[in-house]
């Protein structure tokens, strides 16, 4: 084990050349991150999800309920043994083959057996109440933080000039702020890695999974190699559109259909204009080319750059499903698609008709109303 400790936290990759650990300990004049200051992270993560616990449940819940959101859930399917069988124990999403073999079984018209899975899937799926309340959370926690970081940020000199960033590097005191910043940023993210299995689930959960797991990567890797200064600049820009986001779906979630559409026309030019803009031309520039010129590559700094670079590309991604989701509110007149969200529902049409016995005239195979029995509807959400 000691040998295994030794080659991980070996000087010469984390360090830059003729640096050594004992040169970063801390002493009576300066503090310098340690990367046992991490440990922190772990209980405030589990601090911050039950904060959130209380949050939604004193406070989202009741501002849900007096914008008169519902807790009512997806319409529930009628209750059948076999349907339910082949549910819970084969298949949520039976092929052509099986539905032609249960409508036979049951004496159901295939359309009726595939609203009946549909509806069943749905019960699973959060109400509209539980994503009002995620959101709201959300929300706080990303307007606080990102206020935060704006207020510490203004006071140091690296916000107004990358370069210093790097002077005297790794030579740089930890101050205070800088180490609440870190640890709160931190554990929030450990906090969403976790509940994120417990969260609505999305058609993006691995990206997202990914995302959480790159941004856990750079933030404990620029504090253990103390690039925290460049780090609080990457937070800071990444919480920027968040609270926007968060505050479309909540707005959404509430009917208010205008003030939804402006708030995602807000976050579509914050998110595009911070990740495809600023953060390349400011962030990447500085990290790849003033730090080569003041301080030179190691090891670890090739680590970090590739995990920006990840970053970026994870960037790219979302910027596309954000301009894809703007296209088609150009074209609807509002924000009605959402490209994550994995809650179905059909036509008016669809369900109101109750299962019956097969139609002589026409059965159905291949859903209906020409969406192949699935419309994917919800909030405006491109999360980051």
């Amino acid at each position: 084990m000691a040998g295994i400790l030794a080659w991980f936290w070996n000087e010469r990759f984390w360090l830059p050349h003729n640096v050594t650990w004992a040169d970063l300990k801390n002493t009576e004049e300066a503090t310098f991150p340690q990367a046992e200051d991490l440990y922190l992270a772990f209980p405030l993560a589990f601090c911050i999800f039950m904060v959130r616990l209380i949050f939604e449940r004193f406070i989202a819940k009741p501002c849900a309920i007096a914008l008169n959101i519902q807790a009512n859930g997806p319409q529930t399917a009628q209750p059948n043994a076999i349907l339910e069988k082949v549910f819970t124990a084969i298949t949520k999403h039976p092929d052509e083959k099986r539905l032609e073999g249960l409508s036979k079984q049951l004496d159901w018209d295939v359309r009726s057996i595939q609203r009946w899975f549909r509806q069943r899937r749905n019960q699973e799926k959060p109400s509209t109440l539980t994503r009002f309340c995620e959101s709201m959370w959300r929300f706080s926690f990303y307007l606080y933080v990102f206020s935060y970081g704006v207020r510490f940020l203004k006071q140091t000199p690296w916000l107004w000039n990358t370069r210093h960033c790097w002077y005297n590097y790794p030579y740089q005191p930890l101050t205070a702020d800088l180490h609440y910043y870190y640890i709160l940023e931190l554990s929030f993210y450990w906090s969403l890695m976790v509940s994120q299995f417990t969260d609505i689930k999305r058609k993006d959960f691995g990206i997202m999974f990914l995302h959480h797991l790159a941004t856990i990567f750079l933030i404990t890797f620029s504090y253990v190699n103390n690039m925290a200064r460049v780090g609080t600049l990457v937070l800071c820009l990444h919480d920027s559109a968040d609270a926007l986001l968060e505050a479309a779906k909540m707005a959404n979630y509430a009917k208010f259909q205008k003030m939804c559409d402006l708030l995602f026309v807000m976050f579509a030019v914050v998110f595009i204009t911070t990740r495809l803009g600023i953060f390349p031309l400011w962030v990447l520039n500085t990290t790849l080319f003033e730090s080569w010129e003041i301080v030179g590559p190691y090891p670890s700094w090739w680590v970090f750059n590739l995990l920006l670079l990840l970053l970026q590309g994870l960037n790219c991604f979302w910027s596309y499903l954000i301009v894809k989701i703007a296209c088609k509110t150009v074209s609807k007149g509002k924000v009605s698609k959402d490209d994550r969200s994995d809650i179905e529902s059909s036509s008016d049409d669809e369900d109101s008709e109750p299962p019956g016995k097969k139609p002589h005239s026409s059965t159905t195979t291949n859903g209906t109303s020409g969406t192949n029995g699935y419309l994917l509807t919800g909030p405006c959400s491109v999360d980051d």
